[in-house]
């Protein structure tokens, strides 16, 4: 599974941006697909996931109310729509893809991941 992330950029707080990740290679809807991201000096952090097929979400308490995760399977993209931003927000933001047995909150279980976008959020 090849992943491809793209959408960050700069922008002010309060602001809205959206991911992409475009996924393409062997494919399945027993996946499950999420958003890392990983801040300078800090361990990467869950922010979304979402159950291929079922279409569940699930959100930290952090991004909970802000952040959407969907998917189109047509284009069998992954998308991140985060709203509100903060200057916390701001890191590097990674798709990521797995099998749907295990966590999904724990970066470690996943195999395949996208090669990141920077968001960044001015005060």
């Amino acid at each position: 599974v090849q992943l491809q992330a793209c959408g960050g950029g700069l922008v002010q707080a309060r602001d809205s941006l959206r991911l992409s990740c475009a996924a393409s290679g062997r494919t399945s809807t027993n996946y499950v697909m999420g958003w890392f991201r990983q801040a300078p000096g800090k361990e990467r952090e869950f922010v979304a996931a979402i159950r291929w097929s079922e279409g569940n979400t699930y959100y930290p308490d952090s991004v909970k109310g802000r952040f959407t995760i969907s998917r189109d399977n047509a284009k069998n993209t992954l998308y991140l729509q985060m709203n509100s931003l903060k200057p916390e927000d701001t890191a590097v933001y990674y798709c990521a893809a797995k099998t749907g047995s295990g966590v999904y909150y724990v970066a470690a279980g996943y195999p395949y991941w996208g090669q990141g976008t920077q968001v960044t959020v001015s005060s």
